[in-house]
């Protein structure tokens, strides 16, 4: 695109086009087996004979299920339980994004591998961070609550670092530390059925955390079950995932279902970064938010708006990765419980985090790759911890020079939906925009 002769730029108006429709694609590594059958899709929980596995937990699963709300399975479980819950288990690669089911679905699959009566590692989960692996023992804690079997992290900074070995049926934590303890012989993989990888793309994005989880891959019982879930499948993630999980069942969104139709994307032109702050400030002074996330690059700038925000009397708090691992738990704890209103953070929480009662994201700085071009993957993530499992969301993006605005214009036109201009030199039509959307 031209570069605009004024700032801001004049825009046409745009109307989005028609939600695709939601589609799963399956592609079987038996070649010779239909994808379409009946047996790969499920309509209810109660059709995964959960009742009949060999293990005596299994029955008490189904009561975990409906008590976490669970009526029906989701799309991608529809497709996704019976290849993961088949006997003999099969390798599974997945995409999808989170807020589709998916973390509801690998859990499952290594509740229902577990013999309680054994006491030994049957299960590993990796995350790329903290509070990704925190959220899905929750899951874990809540579907398996009728069941006898034991779940235990390997994170930074935990207190319980063990001094012997590790008998928890169910390990969850990140590639360093889980390395770390299977490198001191503190956890035993030789009895374990099931080994999970989720946020792959996350993983490989990050120095040493792909290596790292292949390091562990390697260390797994050949008869393992694997299972590999990424938001994104660009070719040096299926690279990795084909040596990850070989011979896998894959499935996945079609591509256009990766994509922003449920979120209103705003944005507001500032006249330069400093004022780019007073928008901020008077954006929450005008509306009524339930809770909203505020993405920065920088984690000096997080704690610096968090600061200035907390002193107007805004209910907010940062989040990055140079915190202390216990200050971390407990701001994202906080904000999960809704006693903060506002978290503002680097992209360490871009990817994999459901807090349902967001409905507004702000890309203060628009994300940028490391060769400091746009990245609509990251923007993608970033807005999606929005207008989560099928609610409504807004996200408003922040632009302040023609640098700006052009990064964020090549991010619209590669997901081809409009972005709405919002004016910031007339609060109440600014305030009659956003309440209409929110």
């Amino acid at each position: 695109m031209s570069s605009p002769t004024t700032w801001p730029p004049s825009r046409p108006r745009t109307t989005a086009p028609p939600p695709a429709a939601y589609e799963v694609e399956v592609t079987l590594a038996d070649k010779q087996a239909d994808p379409n059958s009946p047996l790969y899709s499920v309509k209810s929980f109660e059709e995964l004979n959960l009742y009949v596995v060999p293990w005596p937990q299994s029955a008490p699963l189904i009561k975990g299920i409906y008590e976490m709300k669970f009526t029906k399975p989701s799309k991608i479980q529809e497709r996704a339980l019976p290849l993961l819950l088949s006997d003999p288990p099969k390798n599974m690669i997945g995409q999808s994004q989170s807020g589709t089911g998916k973390t509801a679905a690998f859990v499952l699959t290594m509740l229902t591998r577990i013999d309680p009566t054994v006491e030994a590692t049957q299960a590993i989960c990796l995350a790329p961070a903290r509070e990704l692996a925190r959220q899905i023992m929750d899951v874990v804690t809540s579907m398996g609550k009728y069941t006898d079997i034991t779940a235990c992290f390997a994170l930074p900074g935990e207190d319980s670092t063990p001094s012997g070995p590790i008998k928890a049926h169910i390990v969850i934590g990140t590639p360093g530390k889980l390395g770390d303890l299977m490198k001191r012989r503190l956890i035993n993989p030789s009895k374990v059925r099931v080994f999970v990888l989720d946020e792959a793309d996350n993983m490989i994005d990050q120095q040493g955390l792909g290596d790292q989880s292949l390091r562990i891959r390697a260390m797994m019982p050949k008869t393992c079950q694997i299972v590999l879930f990424s938001a994104t499948y660009a070719e040096r993630v299926k690279q990795f995932a084909d040596r990850f999980a070989p011979n896998a069942n894959q499935i996945s969104l079609k591509q256009e279902e990766l994509s922003v139709d449920g979120i209103k994307q705003f944005f507001m032109d500032c006249k330069d970064e400093s004022h780019k702050f007073d928008v901020l400030v008077a954006l929450y002074s005008l509306l009524t938010i339930g809770q909203s996330i505020i993405f920065v690059k920088r984690r000096d700038t997080a704690d610096e708006i968090a600061r200035r925000m907390s002193a107007e009397g805004h209910a907010v708090i940062s989040l990055h990765g140079k915190q202390e691992p216990a200050e971390r738990d407990f701001v994202i704890d906080s904000f999960r419980s809704g006693k903060s209103k506002v978290l503002i953070t680097t992209n360490v929480l871009a990817r994999g985090i459901d807090i349902l009662q967001v409905n507004m994201v702000v890309n203060y700085d628009i994300p940028l790759d490391g060769a400091g071009n746009p990245d609509p993957e990251t923007y993608l993530h970033r807005i999606g911890r929005t207008g989560r499992f099928g609610r409504t969301g807004v996200s408003i993006n922040f632009v302040h020079d023609r640098t700006s605005w052009e990064q964020m214009n090549q991010i619209e036109q590669y997901f081809n939906r409009p972005i709405t201009r919002v004016p910031t030199d007339d609060f109440e039509e600014l305030e009659r925009i956003l309440r209409k959307a929110i």
